[in-house]
């Protein structure tokens, strides 16, 4: 984050969050929260953050983590892609489904003008569909790049942590489609942390390999909602959280 925190001649985001910082609260259907930031020099290096923190990052004003959120468990992805990769997550139902709430963009003109899907997302030309009905690739960079989807109905079963309300429960109606919701507490690298105090949301697939953070809790109101999962395909990433995930509601 040290280049969204403080000025840099090169790098240069847009930063979206339906709470964002120093702002009276604005309604507002998105729930996503991310920066999405490139080199506007020679490097071909971008970024996309995905994360769970309400008012934040601020932007060019030094690091401050909101302070009422530091005892709350939270979920912060870095994602190291190349500049091309942009266009593609602001494409036509992809991150534009889930209607982001920008509250910085310092992209100059001529890097916006040529990525008509991200200076679209900019100037809030959002198509609204069904939450998690698209699908759109895209992988990182390095020598172990992971495949990413920004997602689209689960054909798979799944395993879910998020919050809940009372009418919708684990799930096992559709054979080889099951959504089972993960148990409170569950145990992040020996600390418990329950749905009282950790906002962060997330499903891994049954079979493997997939680990999805999602931007909607479940709940029958969210039904119609805008929505986005951001889902990584990797073994070893996928075993961390589905230990994490190994006890599980009964289905009804």
């Amino acid at each position: 984050l040290e280049h969204v925190i403080a000025a840099n001649g090169n790098n240069k985001f847009i930063s979206y969050n339906n709470i964002p910082p120093d702002v009276p609260k604005i309604k507002t259907k998105s729930n996503s929260k991310g920066v999405l930031m490139m080199d506007t020099g020679n490097n071909d290096a971008a970024a996309w953050i995905v994360h769970t923190v309400p008012g934040f990052p601020k932007a060019r004003t030094g690091y401050l983590f909101p302070p009422a959120e530091i005892q709350k468990g939270h979920l912060l992805i870095c994602l190291t892609i190349k500049e091309d990769q942009i266009d593609t997550i602001g494409k036509s139902m992809t991150l534009r489904i889930a209607t982001p709430l920008i509250y910085y963009n310092d992209i100059p003109d001529a890097q916006m003008d040529s990525r008509p899907n991200l200076k679209k997302l900019a100037n809030g030309e959002s198509r609204l569909t069904p939450p998690l009905t698209v699908t759109q690739d895209t992988t990182t960079t390095g020598a172990q790049s992971l495949k990413v989807t920004i997602y689209s109905k689960g054909e798979k079963s799944r395993y879910v942590w998020t919050t809940r309300d009372k009418f919708l429960k684990s799930d096992c109606k559709t054979f080889g489609r099951n959504l089972k919701l993960v148990t409170s507490p569950i145990s992040v690298d020996g600390h418990a942390s329950s749905l009282e105090n950790d906002v962060s949301q997330w499903i891994v697939s049954e079979p493997g390999n997939k680990f999805c953070v999602v931007d909607k809790p479940y709940h029958k109101s969210q039904a119609k909602e805008p929505a986005m999962a951001v889902c990584i395909d990797d073994a070893t990433i996928f075993g961390h959280f589905n230990r994490i995930a190994q006890n599980v509601e009964n289905c009804v």
